[in-house]
């Protein structure tokens, strides 16, 4: 196979894939990624799978914010080869004038794919062979109406769990004056037909803001012909039987919902370096990973108790350190935070000399998939994006969950409470700091203590789960040859049509 190319302009669909298209009769369908690692990756690895597994054409459309970001970004996702699949990358939209600290991550996510449209329906129009489906991921829903003005299915990837969409789903439905006033006002929970309910300290916070956008998403999403959900069956059983049942929370999206992960981007064997090489030297599932992803940042004085409580625990560590960021917890999310300084200035004296024997520190990236995959990692401690996650329960690895931003709270919550594959300090809040005690006791419940055994054989366990579900004949592998087959159907009534 050819290495994929990338585009990087609206208008440069790729006549070889036009040519194979038109050649092999294959499915075309076009995904749309908004804007975020955490969103792109997800996208990549159902293109990838679509593609492999399924037969289809893939052209994948990428929503940015900054162009040189997302190149670097996208070259190091993975070194994709493969004839069917291309990623158009749209031009950066830019809407830094309009946009200040009051603005959150979904409103600019939403002003961002509301401004990348045209270039959208551009890149459609000009196609000779356009697709017979859209799938966008939850955050670009609004990408609905090119869709709906070209006749295609639309499909909407869920890049989180199965609980966040019957939320979103279940949102609009609420009694805005009543239910929904409650939770907010007296700090009652969210019943949810059919699903656990969503405590006040767990709630997405753009529910708690009633923030119009995300209650227009929920809307949206309840108007595709389809919901994906990167999740699969054992990991959310409860939630994912009650989104089927029309007597309960599945009344309200009015789409069949498919349960199609977990995809993760795969480990890439030739990938090697310092921390790699670290690894190969230390005893099986010894090491704790520490990482709180693309986008995350803490405080001065969180940074200080997270190096004292990594110290204190006496376990091997590794650690990807970010420069601290005060009262922005999702500081990095769409931007780097600038130069990176010494990162030195940020540790408790003496700390690196100290720990040099069993700890490795880490500026700003390191490679997750191929740490979390490898066999001396015994820990992670997480932001618990989705992603991070699901690698994390792929590789049997068992959790510190730390929610930072947007749905992470509800993650940690599934993670710790509902699947049981993580512990979480008490003490966590938005605005507070954990201390050094605290820390050192959850590192020792995961690392070394018998609670901590218990976790690692309930991870051990869904990580054979997710292998079984992706397999052919899975739960996962179904869910999606269900939705490629509908796709197959839609091609061949427009080929009818078109004679």
């Amino acid at each position: 196979m050819a290495k994929l190319e990338l585009w990087f302009s609206s208008s440069s669909f790729s006549f070889k894939i036009l040519w194979v298209i038109m050649q092999t009769g294959k499915v075309h369908v076009a995904l749309v990624a908004s804007p975020g690692m955490g969103h792109l990756i997800p996208v990549l690895e159902l293109g990838k799978r679509l593609v492999s597994h399924h037969g289809f054409s893939v052209t994948i459309f990428v929503v940015t914010m900054d162009a040189s970001l997302s190149r670097s970004q996208l070259l190091r996702v993975s070194e994709i080869k493969d004839d069917f699949l291309e990623i158009v990358l749209l031009p950066a939209v830019d809407i830094s004038a309009r946009v200040d600290k009051t603005i959150g991550i979904l409103r600019q996510m939403a002003m961002v794919v509301h401004e990348a449209l045209p270039s959208l329906r551009s890149a459609i129009l000009a196609m000779e062979v356009q697709p017979i489906a859209l799938i966008v991921d939850m955050f670009a829903t609004e990408a609905f109406v090119v869709a709906e003005e070209f006749m295609m299915l639309k499909y909407v990837f869920v890049t989180t769990n199965a609980w966040f969409l019957a939320l979103t789903v279940h949102g609009p439905n609420l009694d805005k004056e009543e239910e929904r006033d409650d939770h907010i006002n007296n700090q009652k929970p969210i019943h949810i037909p059919g699903c656990e309910p969503v405590r006040f300290v767990d709630c997405y916070e753009q529910f708690l803001r009633r923030n119009k956008v995300y209650f227009r998403m929920g809307t949206e999403i309840s108007t595709a012909n389809g919901i994906l959900v990167n999740t699969f069956y054992d990991l959310e059983p409860r939630t994912l039987a009650a989104l089927h049942d029309t007597r309960k929370v599945g009344l309200a999206p009015k789409a069949p919902v498919y349960p199609i992960g977990p995809l993760v981007r795969p480990v890439e064997l030739s990938l090697r370096g310092e921390v790699l090489n670290w690894l190969d030297m230390q005893p099986k599932e010894s090491v704790l990973y520490v990482s709180f992803g693309s986008g995350g940042t803490l405080s001065a004085k969180q940074t200080i108790e997270l190096a004292w409580g990594l110290e204190n625990s006496q376990q091997r560590f590794i650690w990807v350190v970010r420069p601290p960021v005060e009262n922005d917890s999702a500081a990095t999310v769409f931007k780097s935070n600038g130069v990176y300084n010494d990162f030195l200035d940020y540790f408790p004296e003496g700390f690196l000399t100290r720990t040099c024997k069993n700890g490795l520190v880490v500026p700003k990236w390191a490679p997750q998939t191929e740490i979390l995959s490898h066999p001396s990692i015994g820990g992670f401690l997480s932001h618990c994006g989705w992603n991070s996650s699901l690698e994390s329960i792929v590789n049997g690895v068992p959790m510190i969950v730390w929610p930072l931003y947007a749905e992470q709270k509800m993650n940690a919550t599934v993670l710790a409470e509902h699947i049981g594959v993580a512990t979480r300090s008490k003490l966590l809040a938005p605005q507070g700091v954990v201390g050094r005690g605290a820390i050192a006791a959850m590192i020792r419940k995961i690392m070394v203590d018998k609670e901590g055994e218990v976790i690692r054989a309930k991870v051990k366990m869904l990580k054979s789960c997710a292998v079984k579900a992706l397999s052919n004949g899975g739960t996962s592998y179904n869910a999606l040859a269900t939705v490629a087959e509908e796709c197959k159907i839609g091609m061949q009534r427009r080929n009818a049509k078109t004679g």
